[in-house]
């Protein structure tokens, strides 16, 4: 089933969503890879502020490649999202709502989904210049040194996503291989 999704994302709009379901988000959302968890992760523990606000916000498990000419970013397409598990319980327990990446998620992070009512977007991993052609406004917000982990937010039009897992457990991974 196809949706179309405003940000902030709301607990309400989460439920809706079943795992499967072809989503198109528009709004602001937040780059941040390793790097940029660990500090986050960092100064949640240290009670520091954060770059942006995490509730009810999505974070893109992205580094981008630099803008083109007439663009606002380069290839923009997902990275491996089991490498920020260790970071993610603690982001949705202080009010993360969604995240974009590619891959399987941990047992911890699927269990921290369905506490936190939150929801895992998949994007298609290989298809970055076109996700790119989505995002309509791109900046750097923190971490500049570190080059394409820093914090950017983003700012997109009806960028695809597919439901991987969602706030009840259901999880698109293992209903696919259940399927073969």
């Amino acid at each position: 089933m196809e949706k179309y999704v405003k940000i902030p994302i709301t607990e309400e709009i989460i439920s809706e969503l079943k795992a499967g379901d072809y989503v198109y988000i528009t709004g602001t959302i937040y780059t941040a890879r390793d790097a940029a968890h660990q500090r986050m992760y960092d100064s949640i523990r240290k009670t520091e502020p954060l770059p942006f606000e995490l509730t009810n916000n999505i974070i893109y498990y992205l580094g981008p490649t630099p803008e083109r000419e007439g663009r606002v970013i380069g290839s923009a397409g997902p990275t491996t999202s089991s490498r920020m598990d260790k970071y993610t319980p603690l982001f949705l327990d202080h009010g993360l709502k969604g995240m974009i990446g590619k891959g399987r998620r941990s047992p911890q992070v699927i269990e921290s989904i369905v506490k936190n009512k939150a929801v895992y977007f998949a994007a298609v991993g290989g298809a970055g210049a076109l996700l790119s052609k989505k995002i309509k406004f791109s900046r750097v917000i923190a971490y500049d040194d570190l080059g394409t982990e820093a914090i950017r937010e983003l700012y997109v039009e009806n960028f695809p996503v597919i439901v991987a897992i969602d706030s009840k457990g259901n999880n698109l991974y293992e209903i696919v291989l259940q399927s073969c």
